[in-house]
């Protein structure tokens, strides 16, 4: 597989151009579409995405190791079909609504300030995560690894205790109310 290293992509449209199989290696892509790109079997290593749109695009045993995305549209990925060897993400203000990271080991990932939209985190293992100042609405939390993750920021949590393994895992006064909707509880 060619290898491409240290290049910067800005204001590329790969619905009107195809992204080669390659390995990029330290590459930054700004402003770039790939919503509804074939991006299957591409390998990401040490690379930024900036404040580009990925919605719906292809990442069927794509890998990304080690990736940044700041300000990018990511909606309806499946990251659960990315290659997971050596797979490291984090997201800093970022939109990933109705994606799925099924079955994934993101320990110690950073979210920053993204939207979590029916994002779909199921037996997922995210010990020592950061969720910071993130929206978790309808987020689904189902037999996943959730301790030591600082949620201490981040609102409309709802997670079921007795169906997560949360253990040390950081929550605000007002997040606590979400742990405990399954009771339909009135809290005061």
């Amino acid at each position: 597989m060619e290898t491409i290293e240290n290049e910067r992509f800005d204001k590329l449209d790969f619905n009107l151009q195809i992204l080669k199989i390659a390995e990029y290696e330290n590459c930054v892509f700004t402003n770039c579409n790939f919503s509804n790109s074939n991006l299957a079997k591409i390998v990401f290593s040490d690379c930024e995405f900036k404040n580009c749109n990925l919605s719906s695009a292809k990442i069927t045993n794509t890998a990304f190791k080690n990736v940044l995305f700041c300000d990018c549209k990511m909606l309806g990925l499946h990251f659960d079909e990315c290659n997971t060897f050596l797979l490291e993400l984090n997201f800093e203000n970022c939109n990933l609504g109705f994606s799925a990271f099924c079955k994934l080991k993101l320990k110690k990932s950073k979210f920053v300030q993204c939207n979590f939209n029916e994002v779909d985190f199921s037996d997922c293992d995210l010990t020592a995560s950061l969720f910071d100042n993130c929206d978790l609405n309808r987020t689904v939390f189902e037999s996943t690894i959730l301790e030591k993750v600082d949620f201490s920021t981040s609102f409309n949590i709802i997670i079921d205790p007795e169906r997560n393994k949360i253990k040390k895992a950081k929550f605000s006064k007002e997040g606590l109310l979400g742990l405990l909707m399954k009771y339909d509880l009135e809290i005061f």
